[in-house]
């Protein structure tokens, strides 16, 4: 069983940045990929960012190429999104998610409670 926490949302401006983090506990990680979705309402749950936990390799959805970094922190068990550049249209609760079989662009079973972000014009 994994558990998994986010946090860090909020609201900011047009070309503003926040750092979402999620902390994974439960588990040995290896093998896992880490992902971070974000839903709006009315539209189904979009992948955004992977990583990874055992080699590092990460992917990205075309839309933050280049403004968001995803890292992940071994030791403390942590996996960090770094939001830069932010858009009106990167409002959306963010989701953190652990899939056992790696780095995938489709979710796995182990969902965080979401955190909303909110980028005002």
């Amino acid at each position: 069983q994994v558990q998994v926490v986010e946090s860090g949302g909020g609201l900011v401006q047009a070309g503003g940045s926040l750092r979402l983090s999620c902390v994974v506990s439960g588990r040995t990680l290896d093998g896992y990929g880490m992902g971070w979705f974000r839903q709006v309402p009315g539209k189904e749950r979009e992948f955004v960012a992977g990583i990874s936990w055992r080699t590092g390799i990460t992917y990205y959805t075309d839309s933050v190429k280049g403004r968001f970094t995803i890292s992940r922190n071994n030791d403390k068990r942590t996996v960090h999104l770094e939001m830069n550049s932010l858009k009106p249209d990167d409002t959306a609760v963010y989701y953190c998610n652990a899939n056992p079989v790696g780095l995938r662009t489709s979710p796995g079973i182990y969902w965080g409670q979401g955190t909303q972000v909110t980028v005002s014009v």
